[in-house]
């Protein structure tokens, strides 16, 4: 059986997410070049007050990085303070020893 890494796995995820998001921008450039010739432009009352969807798209990637850097620093310090009660950490069992000596 063969086995993968969870490097390997990630690799391969992203290179399908990479491939599947650039059809279907693809797909969608293709879709407006026909509509853009087939149907006449609607107007909008109040679209130039609306933001343009590049703010819109960048507000919210901004806000995730935050948000998620955030999540990232909240488990970490997580893992820290769990740290001394998991398997094989020798702290829990040197300070076991060290009350044992002291006694």
């Amino acid at each position: 059986m063969t086995r993968y890494s969870t490097q390997d796995l990630q690799e391969e995820f992203w290179n399908i997410i990479r491939t599947s998001q650039e059809t279907v921008v693809e797909v969608v450039k293709t879709c407006v070049d026909t509509v853009k010739t087939k149907v006449p432009v609607a107007r909008v009352p109040l679209a130039d007050r609306l933001p343009k969807p590049e703010d819109v798209v960048t507000s919210a990637y901004d806000f995730a990085e935050k948000l998620l850097s955030s999540q990232r620093h909240f488990a970490e310090e997580l893992v820290k303070a769990t740290a001394p009660l998991m398997p094989g950490n020798d702290t829990q069992q040197e300070q076991e020893q060290g009350d044992a000596a002291a006694e």
